[in-house]
This record gives C-alpha cells, structure tokens and sequence, in this order.
C-alpha cells in the first residue's frame, strides 16, 4: 500500500548541503534550482552565493518560498515572474554542471506534480537528483512523486539481484511514508509488462527528472524515455565526487585521473548533496495514482516489498538471495561499521583474504543505496578532515595530495579515482565493454599469443562450478556464486586465470563478464567491468618478460598470492559452504 501523504506544508528542517572551509561538516544557505536549459556546456565549477546577483536570486527563493506556504492574491504575479526568473538559463546552481536535459519538450505548469523517476540513485538521501527535483517542486508550487520500478526483462535477472533491490525500495517506501511524499513501487510480473508506464505517469507531470548514469541498461533506457515524452526530462549525476561532464572524457589510467583530479576537484568538494532533500519539499498533498493506470499496472504492495513474491516472478531462481539485506539502512550501517572497525588497518587487511579488511560497499554504491558523498563524508569525519588539508597538486601521485591518514589515502583513491575511472570509460567509451575497447598494446600482444599451448583448459560450466585443480581459485569462485561477492585482491587472480585456462583471450573476457554480471551483486556496473578489463591491460602498462599466453600482459599466480597474502582459512571457508550447489 502506498504511505498516506495527507497536506503537510511547511519549510522541513535545516538544509546539510553545505559549501566546506575548514569544516567538511559545516552548514549552508540551499541554493539547488538548476537553469531548465541543464545543457553541459555549462561552466564546469559550480557557484556559491557570494555575488550580488547570487544573493539576490537566494533571495527571490526565500520570497517563491513564503508564496507557496501563504499564498496571497497579490503576490502571485510576483511569484510567477520569479518562478520564470528561476527557470531561466541565466540561473547558475551549484548542481548544474551535473544536469543534462534530455529532450526539447517544455515544462507544463498547468499539470499536477513533478515526477522523479529513480533509476540508478535508489535513494533518498545525498542525491542531487531527488534535490533538484524537490527544487524545481518547490520552484512551481507542486507536489512530488517518487516513481520506483524494479524490471524483470533484464540480463540475469535472478533472486539475488531483486531482493536486494527491494530492499532499497523497502527502504524508500519508508523514508517517503515519514516525510509524507508519494512514492509509487513498481514491480515488473512479466517482462515488457511495465511498457508504457512511465508515459502514462507523466502525461500528469510537470516535468520529469531522473539519474544519469552510463551503466547497465539504462542510458539506452533514458533516451527511448526523451524521445516519447511530452514534458521535459531532466537527469543529474550523482554516481561521483566529480561530475563526469566536468572531465569530459575516458582517461588511459588512473595515474592520469588523479592528476586532473587533483587540478580540478577541490572545487566540487565544497558543495556536497543534502542528507535529506526530502526535509525541504513544501508541498506534500497526497496524489493519488490515477485508475486507468492503477489497473494495467498495479503498485507494488507491502508483502510484495519484502520479496514474498519472488518465486512466482520469471527470474534465475537458482541464483539465491544472499545474506546481505540492500537498501540505504543496511548500506549506511555497513559503512560506519568500516568506518569504526576496520578503516585504520585498511591498508594492510584488505587483500589478505583471511582477514575481510574491505569496505563491504561496492553493492550498494552500484545500486545507489548508498552515495560516494556520504561515503566521503563519513571518511572526512574519521579522519577529521576538512579541504584545508589538501596539498597542491602531485602530478597524480597516489599518496600525500589527499592530508589524510595512510589508511584514509588508500580508501579514498578506490572510491574516488578507481570507481570514477571506470564510470567516466562506461560514459566517454562506445562499447566499453567489448574487447575493441582494449589498448591497441594489450590487444596485440593477447591476439599474438592467442594460438600458444594452455596447459590446461576449462569450459564455461567447469568455471561456473569451480571445478578445477586451483584450490584458491575455486574459493574464490564459491563465494562469487554462494554469496554474491568477492574479496578484492582475488578478483585480480580470478580473471587472470580465466585468461589463462581459456581457449581464446576473447573467450576468456566473454567468461569473465557472464560470471561477473550473473552472480555478483556489483556485476554490470562500471567498476566491477574495469577490474576485468585491467585483467586484459586496460589502465595498465605492458609487463616483461613475454610470457606465454600472456604476452606483456601482467601475470598473477595462485602460488604467488598464497605466498603474499593470508588465505590458508579463506579456502577452508568456502571449501565447506553447503549453499554452492544450489547456485550451481
């Protein structure tokens, strides 16, 4: 059942989008309506209210702000003229540099409400696109729907992969039924059953926003959306701590992208995205989702929610749910937990898989339960940091531009440069995952060495079930499918001996993303298809002496990591997992 969204008008509590001084926690004025036009030729550095024309335009917000609250008969022309000053493409934000509009449709004033439609943020909290959708709510005095749909006509679509999800939407139904907002679940009973839906939602619409993201499916999915809408569709990246539009293009390492980074992203870390956007909404009347629709495509109820339901929907269902319950509540638990238990010894636990010294976030930063601003945060507030501690620039060095601990340095560079780097190539790179994508060197070398002997050979089904003579890859295999995940450090091993025991370089990638995207939790997202195409050379650096089948490609042995890392009762542990055979 939906949340009863009854009248509720006022202002919320205090707004935590904040520019940072010296305090990475300090407070902010709001000022997050972005221009309708949201093109990216914008500047690429975001505003903060310290000219004349800022102040004066936070100050027009504050009196659109008393209008909705209080509407009086003589001010509403006022209003409109300010609202349309809000709208305009003179009007800077700091969150414009992350907006594109989509389509030419106009904004229709005259219709009902302003419809987020949450695709790849699956949250309600740090998003800069459920934040400019309340602004732009506010702006026109509307209310706001949160639109939620979980498909079941996707690649891999399985149990695991869509409890987790509900999770999420378990937890979004919540946070909307505390604010009073209306929040519409949606859950696919056949695939292709939810065609048409988003249309039928938006022909009441002022306008529609929604993620922008390059992974999965779901560019393809926003531009089918822009062609056939008739209202203007907006989408806001809140996948990074730099916006993407800000580099503009693929980067051939990670050395490479901490160099710009460390140019330009101290800007964008002044301004971070509201813990709770849905606080500000001013509008909060409840709307009801019209018949027409609600019979050809029912909402989503309580137990269906909870999962209850999934063995009756057409999906893998001998890929089981997995211990880890999705959703922002659990995301953000599992953060303080690292934050609390095991950050400071970060750099020396995290590839020993015996020691499980990782962060445990990369499920729910895929799908975006939890946001790298609140992971920073979190970070910032462990290490007492704050911007000042910045150093200049290091020509991309990886450790000292940051100020921060040696276990906070090495944290942020994988959350920061290794995660951006992959989801700036899923933007920036048609195909980026195909083997075309690879370096010209990496490919050559594979494909010269593509017809040398392998010792040993394995099909797709002994892989699957971690049938081969490596015992420390078969763990690391068990847990991928048993449990959804995978340490780190192994997923280096893992790929590679897939590079080795297949017959093809370009057969083992093949393998390499089926296994990825069918049992992990963070398959088909752009960090999870960068460690595999490291595996093949990319962001890497050829590698002497030439061996075979690898040519200059880096090798990596089992022997070798067993020698280095602890993983003695990481075998042992999965080794004895009673759940594998009935992934398998």
């Amino acid at each position: 059942m939906l949340p009863n969204c009854g009248q509720r008008v006022e202002k919320g509590r205090t707004s935590t989008n904040r520019p940072v001084g010296t305090s990475i926690l300090s407070s902010r004025a709001k000022a997050s309506t972005p221009s309708p036009s949201g093109r990216r030729t914008a500047q690429p550095e975001p505003r903060v209210l310290n000219t004349v024309d800022d102040r004066r335009l936070h100050g027009m917000r504050r009196v659109v702000d008393e209008t909705v609250r209080e509407p009086r008969i003589d001010s509403i022309a006022e209003a409109s003229h300010i609202q349309g000053l809000l709208q305009s493409s003179a009007v800077m934000s700091i969150v414009t540099i992350r907006l594109r509009t989509l389509n030419e449709s106009p904004v229709r004033p005259e219709r009902a409400y302003v419809l987020y439609w949450m695709t790849a943020s699956r949250r309600t909290r740090f998003n800069w696109g459920l934040e400019h959708a309340v602004a732009q709510a506010n702006a026109l005095g509307k209310p706001l729907v949160i639109f939620e749909a979980l498909r079941v006509g996707y690649p891999y679509a399985n149990e695991r992969m869509h409890q987790f999800v509900l999770d999420g939407m378990r937890d979004n139904a919540a946070a909307c039924a505390r604010e009073h907002v209306t929040y519409w679940p949606y859950l696919e009973p056949q695939p292709g059953a939810g065609r048409g839906l988003l249309l039928a939602l938006a022909r009441d619409a002022v306008q529609v926003v929604t993620d922008d993201s390059p992974q999965f499916f779901l560019p393809k999915m926003r531009q089918a959306a822009a062609r056939q809408l008739d209202v203007r569709l907006d989408a806001v990246d809140s996948v990074g701590l730099m916006p993407r539009a800000a580099l503009g293009r693929a980067f051939a390492s990670a050395h490479a992208l901490r160099s710009r980074l460390q140019k330009e992203l101290p800007a964008q870390l002044q301004h971070f995205p509201d813990a709770d956007p849905l606080a500000d909404l001013l509008v909060r009347t409840q709307v009801p989702l019209p018949a027409d629709v609600r019979s050809t495509w029912p909402l989503a109820n309580a137990a269906e929610l909870t999962g209850s339901t999934l063995t009756q929907l057409p999906l893998d269902h001998t890929i089981r749910a997995v211990q880890h319950k999705g959703g922002s509540d659990a995301g953000t638990a599992r953060l303080h937990a690292f934050m609390e238990e095991r950050l400071a010894a970060y750099p020396e636990d995290r590839n020993h898989p015996d020691l499980q010294g990782s962060s445990g976030l990369s499920p729910y930063l895929h799908f975006g339960h939890t946001s790298a601003h609140e992971v920073f945060l979190a970070l910032a507030e462990a290490e007492d940091w704050h911007p000042g501690k910045l150093g200049p620039p290091n020509r991309g060095a990886r450790e000292g531009w940051w100020g921060m601990s040696p276990a906070g340095e090495a944290f942020v560079d994988q959350l920061v440069t290794w995660r951006e780097l992959g989801h700036l190539e899923a933007e920036f790179t048609e195909n980026y995952d195909a083997w075309s994508t690879l370096p010209t060197w990496a490919q050559h070398t594979l494909d010269e060495h593509a017809r040398d002997p392998r010792p040993v050979t394995y099909t797709l089904a002994q892989l699957r079930g971690a049938a081969t003579h490596d015992p420390l890859w078969n763990a690391a295999q068990r847990q991928l499918v048993a449990d959804g995940t995978m340490h780190n450090y192994l997923r280096m091993l893992w790929g590679k001996k897939i590079l080795e025991w297949s017959p093809t370089p370009q057969e083992a990638l093949a393998r390499m993303l089926e296994l990825n995207d069918r049992f992990a939790l963070d398959g088909r997202d752009p960090n999870s298809v960068a460690g595999i195409f490291w595996v093949l050379g990319r962001y890497d650096r050829p590698w002497g002496p030439v061996r075979p089948i690898f040519g200059t490609i880096r090798y990596m042995t089992s022997a070798n990591t067993a020698r280095k890392w602890h993983t003695t009762s990481y075998v042992a542990r999965w080794a004895a997992v009673r759940q594998f055979a009935l992934a398998v």
